[in-house]
């Protein structure tokens, strides 16, 4: 069984005892979408707050996550990606709603998310924008939890990591398409992954190169075909994590 796999199992058994929350209003805040195309002279940065990975372990397991998103939004960052996965990366819906409270701009939740449950939950904690992975779900539960999420107001960030999937996310009309490094099988890192699949790029989309950063040269390397870039071990290991994103933030 691969990580993905292992993850997924783990994440049916935790939605058997999450309960349907009654729906909250939406946090109130100006797209991620709008933010990136409205500025394209730069690489738009969502920083992450990442405790742990299964693949490096823990990483920043004390954190102060009110701390660490404040941080990143005095430096400039467009979004905030929270993880809120309890086992694999000892994230927790709790550092959402906190990150959530405190900033102003966009808030992903950051999650394995296979069903609407965990949608309302995401969007209650103060979520604007939402993770679907196209290798954890069939074409038709992508499908329907993309409807869901963007009938409950929340932007999609549809994750891609081969030119199959990327086709995928274009024909169902994501408008945040994020193309992930990291193969979440092996969890091994490359950035040719985003190099090659930024020449089939075919729609208006923001399209988003995740994992694998931690200087500007490598930033670089994508920033023809990219807006934005996720950043979230690179940052997490920062004494100084605005310093770090100041660096990133590279002219396109």
């Amino acid at each position: 069984m691969d990580f993905l796999e292992k993850i997924i199992t783990e994440k049916k058994q935790e939605i058997q005892k999450m309960p349907l929350e009654k729906l909250q209003p939406l946090r109130q805040t100006t797209s991620f979408y709008e933010r990136v195309k409205k500025n394209p002279e730069k690489i738009h940065i969502i920083g992450e707050v990442k405790r742990a990975s299964p693949s490096k372990g823990a990483i920043n397991l004390s954190v102060n996550v009110i701390e660490q998103a404040k941080a990143y939004e005095k430096a400039g960052v467009t979004a905030i990606s929270v993880l809120t996965d309890p086992t694999f990366f000892k994230g927790s819906i709790e550092d959402l709603r906190q990150v959530a409270a405190e900033v102003s701009i966009p808030v992903l939740c950051k999650d394995f998310i296979i069903d609407e449950k965990q949608l309302i939950r995401a969007r209650n904690a103060g979520a604007t924008i939402v993770l679907l992975i196209v290798s954890a779900l069939s074409r038709s539960r992508l499908k329907k939890l993309y409807e869901q999420a963007r009938t409950l107001g929340l932007e999609v960030l549809v994750e891609v990591h081969d030119e199959q999937e990327q086709t995928i996310a274009e024909e169902l009309g994501a408008s945040l398409i994020g193309v992930n490094n990291r193969n979440l099988k092996t969890f091994d890192v490359s950035l040719n992954v985003s190099q090659l699949l930024g020449e089939k790029q075919r729609t208006d989309a923001v399209y988003i190169s995740e994992s694998g950063f931690s200087d500007a040269t490598q930033v670089e390397q994508v920033k023809d075909k990219y807006q934005a870039i996720l950043v979230g071990e690179g940052l997490m290991r920062q004494t100084e994590p605005m310093d770090k994103v100041k660096e990133l933030q590279v002219s396109r």
